[in-house]
């Protein structure tokens, strides 16, 4: 009976190890993205201002009492035109002291000059006539100049933006009393991040497009890019607006600029960053093999990071493979793994 005992056990042990089921490995749902080439022009959008080419305040040369303003605020002026004008009463008589003391002192030296070259006059009153009427006649050109500069003229064709003084005040040498800003083709300042800076080598057209001009985009010209940052890391550009006929942008508009690249390198492909991890201090990706169902890591060289998030790789992978690009550190060699399906046309959120 004992033994009939032992056989059924064995029995049932045989068959529970049968009916065990063998272990299947896991396949694991991952996201993962195409890699494309670089073909296409690449290009970065950064927010500006338009500015006026010059904006400049004006002050008169001397000090006085503003007898006349000329023009309005808003008024296009030419140049050479008179802005405003100073009292010039206390110049003028300055002017004429002045003049009647030059025409003395000329007179003088041109009869001891004339004395000398005869023979009747010495060297040194020879001497003090030059150097005396060299004196009157700087003071005399000075005290011309400052009546002139009693007359505030537009340097250039533009716009009157700001009066800062009125008639009957009195200023000082120096002071701004009218703000102008050039009437010509304007410019447009933005800030570029360093990682654009570096690449500036490579900039190769530039435009920007205006909201108030629905459709259109403007030219740019490259002016200069600073060599130094400011206190958010950021490089101030300037772009001068490319005058094509037609109306163009006003001072103060705000603008988007669009930087164009060159796009003379061959055999460059883009990845998402987040598909990249560190192997043995070497950049990797995991590139999905079809036909097995799993990954293998892949070493890549880096070519320059965009801001959008994209890495450039130089070397290292083919238009069209299938890298992962989403939780790259959880997995290994050899993974057996499912590429997460597009969400479906009728799927509008993208959610599973």
């Amino acid at each position: 009976m004992k033994n009939i005992r032992i056989i059924i056990a064995a029995v049932f042990s045989l068959y529970a190890c049968i009916r065990q089921p063998t272990p299947v490995a896991e396949i694991r749902t991952v996201k993962t993205d195409t890699v494309y080439a670089v073909n296409r022009q690449q290009q970065a959008v950064f927010p500006g201002k338009v500015r006026a080419s010059y904006d400049v305040d004006l002050a008169f040369k001397v000090s006085g009492t503003i007898q006349k303003i000329a023009v309005a605020e808003g008024a296009y002026v030419k140049k050479g035109q008179v802005l405003a004008e100073i009292d010039p009463r206390d110049y003028h008589v300055q002017l004429s002291a002045t003049e009647a003391e030059y025409y003395r002192v000329k007179a003088e030296a041109d009869r001891v000059m004339a004395l000398y070259n005869k023979g009747s006059a010495t060297p040194n009153d020879y001497d003090k006539a030059v150097y005396g009427l060299h004196q009157i006649t700087a003071k005399y050109d000075a005290h011309k100049n400052a009546l002139a500069d009693t007359r505030l003229l537009a340097p250039f064709d533009g716009f009157v933006q700001k009066k800062l003084f009125h008639t009957n005040e009195t200023i000082g040498a120096g002071m701004p009393v009218i703000s102008m800003i050039y009437s010509g083709s304007s410019e447009v300042e933005i800030n570029i991040p360093a990682g654009d800076f570096i690449r500036r080598s490579r900039f190769e057209s530039f435009d920007c497009a205006i909201d108030f001009y629905p459709g259109k985009s403007f030219p740019l010209d490259l002016i200069g890019v600073t060599r130094k940052a400011n206190l958010n890391q950021l490089y101030a550009m300037r772009l001068k607006i490319r005058d094509t006929g037609g109306e163009l942008p006003a001072p103060g508009m705000s603008t988007m600029v669009t930087i164009h690249y060159k796009t003379d390198e061959t055999g460059m492909t883009a990845v998402p960053i987040t598909a990249l991890f560190g192997e043995s201090g070497e950049s990797a990706v995991w590139v999905y093999d079809a036909e097995t169902g799993t990954i293998c890591s892949r070493t890549v060289k880096l070519r320059e990071i965009l801001t959008d998030g994209t890495v450039i790789i130089s070397e290292g992978l083919q238009a069209g493979e299938l890298v992962v690009s989403a939780g790259v550190h959880s997995l290994q060699q050899g993974d057996k793994v499912a590429p997460l399906p597009p969400p479906s046309s009728t799927n509008i959120g993208g959610e599973l």
